[in-house]
């Protein structure tokens, strides 16, 4: 059997040029943030990855002399790049900035960091200035007792803004008065001491309390933010501020030691974020915390957590082999079809570079250079392809990396039929759901060939933030006409997952998602997966008489349903649907453009009264399957299916557990796979 790669673990972009995956809508208390326990023990499969696993904290060498930031370890590497295009992209942009322009996000790092590698004091004059600015009004606003615009949406922007200054502190150190840095030190000091005592705030003697949101939720977007602040303000003014000392100990022990990396070993096997790929893409920001420490101080904390390198292949699976798009997990406001942006790109060459020399590595950048984002587009991002996408990680193909993935943090199960771009993508969740960006969604599965076939309706939101059970691929179960929702802080498994030559089978029981509603007794949903172009899908569900379950399926496109079989015709290739069970289910299309929020979709609804239900269905592309024909065997319910080229495929799933088996034929009729499909997790 082969080896997936299971990537159990055992343990805004750098320097902030942007807010990363946040949409500024953080609602603190709609969804408190919980841990509901350990997703379990599947077991030690070891590591197929070659990842060594965590390294033990290394004493930090600080740099007295400015600059103290990032350019110790770096500045060397960075000179000798100047030359690249990506570099000539990089300067252009700040020259013309300093000649009067108006890039959109401009940071003055921008132009402190060319100060440093050129030699030329324009450059740090323009920053300086411009953060003397910042500050100055930012003081206006204090001096009047009123908030400073830094603690705007619970300091959310508190990195990028205060990193601002402290970068430039130190890289334009000789370009700025005593006057200024103490100034500058003791704004931030107060900005930072105001982030981790929220009901203490304070701005000029006035108090400006705050809700604290996610200070100690290290698998938050706003943490990293937090952090970022935190560390920067410690490494730029240490021993020239009294406080900065403190904090850099507050960070490196308390937070990071103390509570980010136990959490990350507890919560986040596999890698990825279970605030979904649309926020979880903020992590870039925490990839830029480890580079700038390790920088600055020579500590490697990436590798002091498993998480990070997973990372790597967490994202490189959520990539549709279109290479243009990702899974659609969980809110994306700032882009609804969750394409490919300069934050993914970045995602990826910041892990390419922390792990210089690891094969992973080079996989990482391969994609990202051969993504629907091959450089940056953003004028505030071109600094990353400058810093990242550099000639000492050499790209290396995906074509031998392992075609199926499992993050136990997340809950994400993903699998192709190959690495070409027309290849055949599947996902499952099944996992916790305890972030509040993240969805009703537990049990939902997705198919992409070429172009959304299975979709999440999600994509097709004016928000992005559309959470609800109707808007996903699973069984939603009504009662007295209202959906009986998911609930926050509960722990789905995957219970099943296996894989054989040409099939993967996966198996999640979904029944925690829903508290212990007294309606829902058992919710249990199997996939087999019949490479390259067929899906199998199970469902177990019994609820309480008076119920209703629909077996649902998003498209963009409009299904078209004749009796038992629903067609959908994607832009590029054609699902089609064979309901085997159950047989007295109504089958109806639900437009989404009768939703106000939405721009268009449609949803597949299959209705069945509640009670003890099995659902069955066949999903297959362009044709690949002939025809399918019900085989139950004694206490298991199957189906046969003949493939246009004559290969079939039994498949029986447990009535009452999961409890299956799998036999594969070749044209001839020969045998060429016989298996159970049980519980339990392959390594």
């Amino acid at each position: 059997m082969r080896r997936l790669s299971l990537a159990f673990a055992v343990t805004a972009t750098l320097f902030g040029a942007c807010g990363a995956a946040d949409g500024g809508d953080d609602n603190p208390g709609d969804d408190e943030p919980g841990d509901p326990g350990d997703p379990g023990d599947p077991g030690d499969p070891g590591d197929p990855n070659g990842d060594p696993g965590p390294i033990a904290p290394q004493d930090p060498q600080f740099t007295d002399a400015h600059p103290r930031v990032y350019l110790p370890r770096n500045r060397d590497r960075l000179v000798a790049a100047l030359g690249t295009p990506a570099a000539t992209r990089f300067k252009a942009m700040v020259d013309a900035q300093l000649a009067g322009g108006n890039a959109y996000n401009f940071k003055a790092w921008f132009a402190a960091l060319l100060g440093q590698l050129t030699g030329e004091e324009r450059y740090c004059t323009f920053a300086v200035g411009m953060v003397d600015r910042f500050v100055s009004s930012e003081e206006a606003l204090i001096n009047a007792r009123q908030r400073a615009t830094i603690a705007h949406d619970s300091y959310l922007e508190i990195g990028p803004k205060l990193g601002d200054v402290m970068l430039t502190y130190d890289w334009c150190h000789a370009q700025t008065t005593d006057a200024q840095r103490r100034r500058w030190a003791n704004y931030a000091q107060q900005a930072v001491w105001n982030v981790w005592h929220p009901t203490q705030a304070a701005w000029g003697g006035a108090s400006y309390p705050w809700s604290g949101w996610s200070v100690n939720n290290p698998s938050n977007n706003y943490y990293y933010s937090f952090m970022r602040a935190t560390m920067l303000f410690g490494l730029a003014a240490r021993n020239e501020h009294p406080d900065a000392a403190g904090w850099l100990d507050f960070f490196r022990t308390e937070k990071m030691q103390g509570e980010l990396f136990p959490t990350f070993a507890a919560d986040l096997e596999g890698g990825g974020s279970r605030e979904g790929t649309g926020y979880g893409t903020a992590m870039q920001n925490l990839w830029e915390i480890y580079d700038l420490w390790h920088g600055s101080t020579g500590e490697d904390m990436a590798r002091q957590t498993t998480h990070t390198r997973a990372s790597m292949l967490w994202l490189i699976h959520a990539i549709v082999p279109t290479r243009d798009r990702l899974a659609p997990t969980g809110d994306h406001a700032r882009d609804a079809t969750a394409v490919l942006f300069d934050y993914h790109r970045n995602y990826l060459l910041e892990l390419a570079h922390i792990f210089e020399g690891d094969p992973m590595a080079g996989r990482a950048k391969w994609l990202a250079n051969h993504s629907s984002v091959p450089r940056m587009d953003q004028l505030a991002m071109l600094a990353y392809d400058f810093i990242y996408d550099s000639p000492e990680v050499a790209e290396q193909p995906l074509d031998d990396l392992d075609r199926l993935f499992y993050g136990p943090g997340t809950g994400q199960v993903f699998a192709r039929s190959g690495w070409d771009t027309d290849a055949t993508w599947v996902n499952l969740i099944a996992g916790p759901y305890t972030e509040s960006h993240a969805h009703h969604d537990q049990g939902a599965f997705m198919i992409y060939k070429g172009s959304w076939l299975a979709a999440d309706a999600n994509l097709a939101s004016r928000s992005g933030i559309r959470q609800e059970e109707e808007l996903h691929n699973l069984v939603r179960i009504s009662q007295n006409g209202a959906t009986i929702k998911q609930v926050g802080s509960t722990l789905s498994q995957l219970t099943g997952l296996h894989r054989g030559e040409g099939w993967v089978h996966m198996a999640a029981d979904l029944t925690p998602a829903y508290n212990g509603n007294a309606a829902v007794e058992n919710v249990e949903r199997e996939l087999v997966f019949l490479e390259p172009d067929a899906v199998v899908i199970f469902d177990r569900v019994k609820t309480a008489a008076g119920t209703t379950q629909t077996w649902q399926l998003n498209s963009p496109a409009q299904p078209s349903v004749s009796g038992t079989r629903t067609t959908v015709a994607g832009t590029a290739h054609r699902l089609v649907v064979d309901r085997i069970l159950p047989a007295n289910a109504t089958a109806s299309v639900y437009d989404w453009r009768r939703d106000g929020a939405m721009s268009g979709g449609f949803r597949l609804d299959e209705n069945v009264a509640g009670g003890d239900q099995q659902h069955l269905h066949v999903l297959s592309m362009d044709g690949t399957v002939a025809s399918t024909t019900r085989h139950d065997d004694g206490g298991r319910i199957g189906v046969l299916i003949t493939f246009a080229d004559g290969r079939t495929a039994l498949v029986r799933f447990g009535a009452t557990g999961v409890d299956g088996t799998l036999e594969l034929r070749d044209a001839a009729g020969a045998v060429t796979a016989q298996t159970a499909l049980g519980k339990g997790i392959d390594p």
